[in-house]
């Protein structure tokens, strides 16, 4: 079982159309690591595969795919913005568990103000409330995080994969959609001080993110503790071993 295969082949497919997509370095040893869990005829092989593209308005797309049978399929999937445009970060968590599905879709805005949420918050409300009405709120999630998401957060518990196939994609692939075509109309920034700004809202994003990682436990469980450190700190939210090797 390939739960998010086709959400994944969908996004790769749909930024080769659209943007200028390079290749961007994956650290040696997480391009793929496997290993066997469970006891007796409950043994599964977990997989993990990653995969990362660069474009000139965007630093780092990359996702991170696990693939470990029908009880643990999810695929976290994240593009960060080039630091000199003022984009959104777009988010898809897409996680499959034996109690269910855990969905969060977002463009997860740097800023709070009026005139960012003018420019990329109310487009897409018409969207997920399209969505809202078949993929009911999901319930509580931390007060800590609620700064690091827009109005149009798509969280959602589904019950039945069937929803997931169904409405789930083409949730995935509207927001894609529409957040590609805001790569599309962005304005190169060149403001001192809003870079600065820019600056330090995706390095709060990056540390709330790698710090609070939810996958931190099952990677440790996994693949070790040194491994799943090296794996968030080094290419999940790389920004500052970025920022260091610039300076």
């Amino acid at each position: 079982m390939t739960l998010y295969q086709p959400f994944l082949d969908h996004a790769i497919s749909l930024m080769q159309d659209q943007l200028s997509l390079q290749p961007y370095p994956i650290p040696e040893g997480f391009e793929r690591k496997e290993e066997i869990t469970g006891k007796g005829k409950r043994l599964e092989r977990v997989i993990t595969t990653s995969y990362a593209f660069k474009s000139p308005k965007l630093r780092q797309i990359r996702a991170a795919h696990v693939q470990g049978g029908s009880s643990l399929q999810v695929l976290n999937f994240v593009i960060f913005p080039q630091l000199t445009y003022d984009l959104p970060f777009f988010g898809a968590d897409l996680v499959t568990l034996p109690g269910g599905h855990l969905i969060a879709l977002d463009m997860q805005p740097l800023f709070h103000d009026q005139a960012y949420q003018q420019q990329y918050t109310e487009p897409i409300l018409a969207l997920f409330k399209s969505y809202q009405q078949h993929l009911p709120w999901g319930g509580d999630f931390p007060e800590e995080a609620k700064p690091f998401f827009s109005p149009a957060f798509l969280w959602t518990r589904p019950q039945e994969t069937e929803v997931v196939v169904t409405r789930v994609f083409e949730a995935f692939k509207d927001y894609l959609q529409a957040y590609l075509n805001f790569v599309e109309q962005a304005k190169l920034i060149t403001d001192s001080q809003r870079l600065e700004e820019i600056l330090q809202a995706q390095r709060r994003y990056i540390a709330y993110r790698a710090n609070k990682d939810p996958a931190r436990g099952m990677f440790t469980r996994l693949y070790g503790k040194a491994w799943t450190e090296e794996y968030i700190h080094g290419f999940l939210f790389d920004l500052e071993r970025q920022l260091v090797a610039i300076s």
